[in-house]
């Protein structure tokens, strides 16, 4: 009796390669084939190696459905992929796949223009939304901690995208695009002020992922969202510091001091491939869901109908008051009544209070006069 020979399973860093080829964390293998997260970082690491049925489940999972590693991107030796994005595109080649169409509409390249293949704008926005929104929100969520804004940023940021759309679609990096806007509104800071937003979030199953959003929390934001794009998108430093508007040198420095209180707060997480993976492992976790593309477009063509009435309503009370006040105002300049002067000789108008010596002679005086003056003339007959 022969044993039959184990099933072959590629090295332990195309393990992880197949793994997030097929957008599965961890955790998510973990539960398929029965075992513990922490046994699938062990052989992803070459510490240990499944055996017996739980190899070969291990590697048909990985071998269903391979895809080719990613080409045309330099990356530095040990430098980790995009957990928080599908690993199978970009955002850039994405767009790249469509040209520019005369009349507006979107078409594959290498197309005539007007073929059967020509995508109208409303199209292309699905397509960009669909590809880019869920892992969006997978990243506001690392930069909020609050599922509700997650969603909600990714919303207005393509909202956003859709009023602007001729200039998004003609951009070099489209997602790029509405990136920058979803994590400008997950960051603003008068969302303290919203009522809803003062009630506590629910926190992660998880400790470990408790420990971990408790501390990206704690970062500025700017640091926050170096960490985010760098460690969990996967953008090399120019570009890191490109979209966030700052330096080669502050986004470098910014990243160093994020690491730091990283590593001091959990210390298991100061290899960067490691911080990767639990980056990647928190977003997942919480199964966030974003809209459909009608609902988002719906939303933003809504709140552009809301505008223009509300200028409309604007311009038209403004009109009114002009003409009201047209028709009041008056015609004429009426001076207005100059201010008293003082007369030589009347003695000015005093407030009550004791008289003097002079006033009380003058007094007397005239009482006198008044009592002994001349008789009344009285008319005579003839």
């Amino acid at each position: 009796m022969t044993r039959s020979p184990a099933t072959p399973l590629p090295s332990p860093e195309e393990r992880r390669r197949l793994r997030e080829s097929r957008s599965l964390t961890q955790a998510q293998l973990a539960k398929r084939i029965g075992v513990s997260r922490e046994t699938v970082r062990a052989w992803e690491s070459g510490r240990s190696t499944p055996r017996g049925r739980k190899r070969e489940m291990y590697a048909e999972l990985l071998t269903a459905t391979t895809a080719p590693a990613p080409t045309g991107r330099s990356e530095r030796p040990g430098r980790p992929g995009r957990p928080l994005e599908r690993p199978d595109r970009s955002a850039h080649s994405a767009h790249s796949e469509y040209s520019e169409h005369p009349e507006g509409a979107l078409a594959p390249s290498g197309q005539e223009d007007g073929g059967p293949s020509a995508l109208t704008p409303a199209q292309a926005f699905d397509a960009l939304y669909s590809f880019c929104a869920p892992a969006l929100v997978r990243q506001a969520y690392l930069l909020s901690g609050r599922r509700g804004l997650a969603r909600e940023s990714v919303e207005r940021a393509f909202q956003l995208a859709w009023d602007r759309w001729p200039e998004v679609a003609r951009d070099r990096d489209p997602a790029g695009w509405v990136r920058a806007a979803a994590y400008e509104w997950a960051l603003s800071p008068w969302h303290r002020f919203r009522p809803r937003h003062r009630r506590p979030e629910p926190v992660p199953a998880e400790p470990s992922d408790r420990e971990l959003l408790d501390v990206l929390l704690h970062l500025p934001p700017p640091y926050r969202r170096t960490l985010v794009l760098y460690d969990g998108v996967g953008l090399g430093l120019p570009e890191t510091a490109a979209e966030t508007e700052a330096s080669t040198r502050a986004a470098a420095n910014r990243l160093l001091h994020a690491h730091e209180i990283v590593a001091d707060r959990l210390p298991e997480l100061s290899d960067p491939r490691v911080l990767h993976e639990r980056l990647a492992e928190l977003a997942s976790s919480e199964h966030l869901r974003s809209a459909k593309p009608p609902e988002v477009r719906g939303g933003s063509e809504r709140r552009a109908r809301f505008r223009t009435r509300a200028v409309v309503a604007f311009t038209a009370a403004l009109i009114g008051a002009t003409a009201l006040t047209l028709a009041t105002a008056p015609t004429r300049y009426d001076p207005p009544p100059p201010p008293g002067e003082t007369v030589r000789g009347v003695p000015l108008q005093m407030a009550p209070g004791p008289l003097s010596d002079t006033e009380r002679k003058l007094r007397n005086k005239l009482r006198k006069e008044l009592q002994h003056g001349p008789q009344r003339l009285a008319p005579q007959p003839w």
